[in-house]
């Protein structure tokens, strides 16, 4: 049974990876990084598998994990700081470190998580360190193939739906700027995860895949979604997007850290909408239903109640 190495093994994508693949029968699994609550977290669950509580820049103890029989999922990534060295530490020195120790140990197929972004027209410290990061896989010379996820959701959110749903329990009312008619395509982490196991089983080389949630879903049923599967008893309600905009302008006033922005806003309202490419034939995996996704990611009795720290 090959190795599995995971550098970033601690976060929303680690984490269920992580129960997917000992499902799955991998047993021999290796997760690296420097979140101490997120790893104390993993070793609770999962006291069967190794974890490093390691810096990739910075330590070397994860340097002895990995041997010729490895296959190295790559999850490590800064996805948002004011400072740019933090994107050029964690998302570059992370990978040229690990593509060091890959090249001098041989391992036998790497699978980098990038992202979505990397298409965008974005010009940020988070999007050009995501197109460096994946010109270094593909220059490596490792066999590997390169998958860019949207945003995702499922056990272990600390944001995005995981948060909604924790801010739907502390208030009465749940506000929804305008008609709320904004799609999304919401990608379900379990999918995902069985995406990855796909390509460590298979091994596409040399190959990059975009891969969106195959379901577009209005923001307003989402949130609908939501209240039905934790059993919410907030009113959902329709604010006009300019009275939605000044509460939100208001707020932030008094709040340092608001739950909601108006760049936030202005995103949920962007009509982005990604290609679909058929994922579940490439990868041969199975499809979760929106409906399904939820009610799996709110109503499980083991991993639900888990949300990691930032």
């Amino acid at each position: 049974m090959q190795r599995i190495i995971i550098p970033g093994g601690a976060g929303l994508v680690g984490q269920n990876l992580i129960v997917k693949l000992k499902m799955a029968g991998y047993t021999d699994i290796v997760a690296i990084d420097k979140h101490p609550t997120n790893t104390k977290t993993l070793e609770k669950l999962h006291p069967d598998i190794k974890v490093y509580h390691s810096d990739l820049v910075t330590d070397i103890d994860w340097h002895e994990s990995i041997n010729n029989e490895s296959v190295i999922i790559m999850l490590q990534a800064q996805i948002g700081s004011k400072q740019t060295d933090d994107f050029v530490k964690n998302n570059i020195v992370s990978t040229e470190n690990v593509l060091t120790q890959a090249k001098e140990k041989a391992v036998k197929y790497i699978v980098h998580v990038s992202s979505s972004v990397v298409e965008s027209v974005a010009d940020d410290d988070y999007t050009n360190t995501k197109k460096q990061q994946e010109k270094m896989v593909a220059e490596s010379g490792i066999p590997h193939v390169i998958l860019r996820p949207t945003l995702m959701f499922g056990w272990f959110d600390r944001k995005h739906l995981g948060w909604l749903s924790r801010f739907m329990k502390r208030i009465p009312v749940f506000p929804i700027p305008g008609h709320g008619r904004y799609m999304r395509q919401p990608l379900y982490v379990s999918d995902f995860c069985n995406i990855i196991i796909s390509s460590i089983k298979n091994k596409p080389d040399k190959l990059t895949y975009n891969i969106t949630g195959r379901e577009n879903v209005d923001y307003i049923d989402i949130i609908r979604e939501i209240k039905k599967a934790t059993q919410s008893r907030t009113w959902i309600i329709n604010i006009p997007y300019g009275l939605f905009w000044l509460l939100l302008r208001i707020y932030a006033i008094f709040s340092s850290d608001p739950p909601f922005t108006v760049h936030q806003l202005k995103a949920l309202i962007a009509k982005d909408e990604f290609e679909v490419i058929p994922w579940w034939e490439i990868f041969d995996v199975n499809v979760t239903s929106f409906k399904d996704a939820i009610n799996e990611t709110f109503n499980d009795p083991t991993y639900s109640n888990i949300v990691l720290d930032f």
